[in-house]
């Protein structure tokens, strides 16, 4: 017999640093461009004296020599994106600054360090755009597609120039050898790495309405806070028509005993760790947080556990793991 135990996933969701390198080409990118009303009106901020003094570099010296900006020229040079970024170009790089990178969450500069050809070369190439663009250009745009293929959002608001609705453009038209720098004021994240976020399983089981005396069992045990936390579980969630089907008084007797008999019911329907129901299907069994084993078989199209509690609706994904419906009450060997 096949069986599993499901080890805690633990999603650390991980923004990061910017600014990158790729192709080359002399052609500002090909975007749905809408010239904002206000756009004539928009003051694009600029301090002329940086980019006279500091013409005739390449990105990265420009980078460098500012001061501003160490973490991105290490964030750049980690991801072996240093030599792209001094090489030919033209780019278009928005260079979020040390103070902007000291905003994420903590450990976050880390965790990007730590994988500088996955997460960390994806944050970067986010901030660049194949061509120079100035201020006059952008402004003109409602979007820019990047080296790493992914769209930034630009759009006018009461004066000041925005990408993805949040980050502000501070300074303009830092002229390069290879290109043009824009600073803003925070890392952007590619859409791709942001998650939509979820409500955790005991969130879903309160919002929904149909596991109200679920609910009322995992409050009684002193669960409910274990369920809406981090980690990653399969709950195996009985209807209040499952609960209701149980004979008459039982409920009743398990609520008088929440740390005996009713916790054991209800860690009897948990799995540690995320299983989708295409897992699910290839089991025999599955080893609960109660210790015991939950049968699993598959009977024409039908997925029963314990031969005789069937699964009627799957993959309710939440935050902290996943929820299968079941129609009955799950009972442990012995109760």
């Amino acid at each position: 017999m096949k069986r599993i135990t499901f080890f805690t996933l633990l999603l650390v969701f991980t923004l990061s640093l910017a600014a990158c390198g790729g192709t080359s080409g002399t052609q500002a990118p090909t975007m749905a461009a809408t010239v904002p009303p206000t756009a004539t009106a928009v003051v694009m901020p600029t301090e002329e004296p940086e980019v006279e003094e500091m013409a005739g570099n390449s990105i990265v010296d420009i980078a460098v020599a500012d001061g501003r900006f160490t973490t991105l020229v290490t964030a750049v040079t980690a991801a072996g994106l240093a030599e792209t970024l001094a090489g030919d170009g033209p780019f278009t790089v928005f260079a979020p600054t040390d103070d902007a990178f000291a905003a994420l969450p903590e450990g976050t500069i880390e965790a990007l360090l730590a994988d500088p050809q996955g997460a960390l070369t994806d944050v970067l190439l986010y901030h660049v755009v194949s061509g120079a663009v100035p201020a006059e250009a952008v402004v003109g745009l409602d979007a820019a597609t990047t080296l790493g293929g992914e769209d930034v959002a630009i759009a006018v608001q009461d004066g000041n120039v925005r990408l993805n609705e949040s980050v502000t453009v501070i300074i303009t038209d830092i002229m390069a050898d290879n290109g043009i720098i824009h600073v803003i004021d925070a890392v952007l994240l590619p859409p791709s790495m942001v998650a939509e976020e979820k409500p955790s399983i005991a969130e879903i089981a309160v919002e929904n309405g149909n596991f109200t005396t679920l609910v009322a069992a995992l409050d009684a045990a002193g669960l409910v806070d274990t369920l809406a936390g981090e980690g990653s579980f399969t709950v195996f969630a009985p209807t209040d028509d499952a609960f209701a089907a149980l004979p008459e008084g039982t409920i009743e007797a398990l609520l008088a005993d929440p740390n005996g008999a009713l916790t054991d019911i209800l860690l009897y329907h948990v799995v540690d760790g995320a299983v989708p129901a295409e897992t699910v299907v290839t089991l025999d069994a599955a080893t609960t947080l109660l210790g015991e084993d939950v049968t699993i078989t598959v009977s024409d199209g039908r997925v029963l556990l314990n031969d005789t509690v069937e699964v009627t609706t799957t993959d309710i994904v939440a935050s902290n793991g996943i929820i299968h419906v079941i129609n009955a009450v799950l009972l442990p060997p012995g109760e």
